[in-house]
């Protein structure tokens, strides 16, 4: 796989990519009548077949989300133009995907559409032929071209397509203006006065960050976000696969130290590994905590809720001096992949060859077009988007690269121990030397 260079988005008050799809000219977005053979002699010949079901597999469970509306305004647009097909939902939040898929793989039981994640994650699907290639799919209608420049180098193994993605961001951090200003504090250019103000922000009443460490997925994110500054830079993941470093390196141990120092400090809510996505984000967009570590793909979940007006953004900081705020934690999306042995193949191809032309300018008509993995054609500040998606999509004018995360990077055995060993450092203080030695006994099992 070719590795994905960061578009360069040419951000100004107007924002214009040019998608085909979005427009309302000749090569627009086939609205619900024309998409998946619903109009002319295919929709006749779909008159004559009996109903079909199309499992949908997702990870958009909350109703109050705008990505949970964008993917039922979609689906029932689809189910309207094709009658005769019906759309089941199976909607879960992240971890519980995961491990649900896991057992309909060992199986062979896996939906027409389910959820995978780039890289390393989805490669075991791919290896077991559990995945259907989806390069003829993608040929259709254009749709490969709406996809942003290296995105689909994630998802494609051996010159196949195996997932469409539903993003491309980057992590940062929200924050609460109005807690900031209560607590007297300001925007934190290092790491060192973020730990500052969380001790300031805690000294208040005030709980400074919030995390869904339940889903372990999001203390891996923000640690190795300190990775990426302790080691100055990308790579430090790629250095260990090619065995150049181990996990033993002075930059892991200081990320593992600089990650404690945050949970003394008193920086996340109590019980911060009880709360999944869902109930940790809610914390945050009910004005409960300061902060919010999370990808840009928050945005839009956040501009739907009652702090809407007082949230700001920034980079991550520098650690201990080190690293480049405009590198960031990549996040290539969640990735629509399609059922090898689906009984109804090319109906499900031609549904998600719908959803996925669609999808962009849903999301830009629903004010969640922020990060989405497919270019975009809409004046985002004409539109109304807020300020807060103003100034997050300023920030992609000048990323600099930066690393995936670690379950994108390793294989499944060596994510799931690195998983488990930091979300328990969210409950009890260890020797960063001992969580290094962890990591690497755990490194060397899993890549005999």
């Amino acid at each position: 796989m070719k590795k994905l260079q960061i578009v360069n988005l040419a951000l100004t008050g107007t924002l214009v990519f040019g998608l085909a799809a979005c427009g309302s000219g000749g090569g627009g977005a086939a609205g619900p009548a024309s998409q998946g053979a619903s109009s002319g002699e295919a929709s006749k010949d779909k008159e004559k077949q009996g109903p079909i079901t199309i499992t949908f597999q997702n990870i958009y469970p909350d109703p109050t989300t705008p990505t949970n509306k964008i993917l039922k305004k979609i689906v029932g647009d689809y189910m309207t133009a094709n009658p005769n097909v019906k759309i089941e939902l199976d909607s879960l939040n992240t971890d519980q995907q995961k491990m649900k898929l896991k057992t309909q793989a060992a199986s062979k039981e896996v939906p027409d559409i389910t959820i995978v994640n780039p890289s390393a994650q989805m490669k075991p699907f791919v290896d077991a032929g559990l995945l259907a290639p989806l390069n003829d799919m993608l040929e259709q209608n254009g749709l490969k071209d709406t996809f942003q420049k290296g995105i689909l180098d994630y998802y494609t193994f051996d010159n196949n397509v195996y997932a469409l993605p539903d993003g491309n961001n980057i992590a940062v951090v929200y924050y609460n203006k109005e807690l900031f200003a209560q607590a007297g504090v300001e925007v934190p250019k290092t790491f060192e006065e973020l730990v500052d103000i969380s001790k300031k922000l805690k000294a208040k009443g005030i709980t400074p960050i919030a995390i869904p460490e339940k889903d372990t997925w999001t203390g891996s994110f923000l640690f190795m976000n300190m990775v990426l500054r302790t080691n100055g830079g990308p790579n430090f993941l790629k250095d260990v696969l090619d065995k150049k470093k181990t996990f033993t390196d002075p930059a892991f141990e200081l990320a593992v130290s600089k990650l404690e120092d945050l949970v003394q400090a008193g920086a996340f809510q109590e019980g911060a590994t009880s709360f999944d996505y869902t109930a940790g984000e809610n914390l945050f967009k009910s004005g409960k905590t300061a902060m919010y570590f999370m990808g840009t793909w928050a945005t839009g979940g956040i501009d739907d809720s009652s702090v809407k007006d007082k949230v700001g953004v920034f980079k991550f900081p520098t650690v201990d001096g080190k690293g480049n705020p405009d590198q960031y934690m990549l996040a290539p999306g969640s990735g629509f992949a399609v059922s090898a042995n689906s009984k109804h193949l090319k109906e499900t191809k031609d549904f998600l060859n719908y959803f996925m032309t669609n999808f962009p300018k849903v999301s830009f008509e629903m004010k969640n077009a922020v990060g989405v993995a497919q270019k975009v054609d809409g004046d985002f500040k004409a539109a109304g988007y807020s300020q807060l998606a103003i100034d997050v999509l300023e920030l992609f004018k000048n990323v600099q690269g930066g690393d995936l995360a670690f379950d994108n990077t390793m294989n499944p055995g060596m994510a799931q121990a690195h998983l488990t060993s930091i979300q328990n450092l969210f409950v009890q203080q260890k020797d960063p030397k001992e969580v290094a030695k962890e990591h690497q006994a755990a490194f060397e099992t899993n890549n005999k």
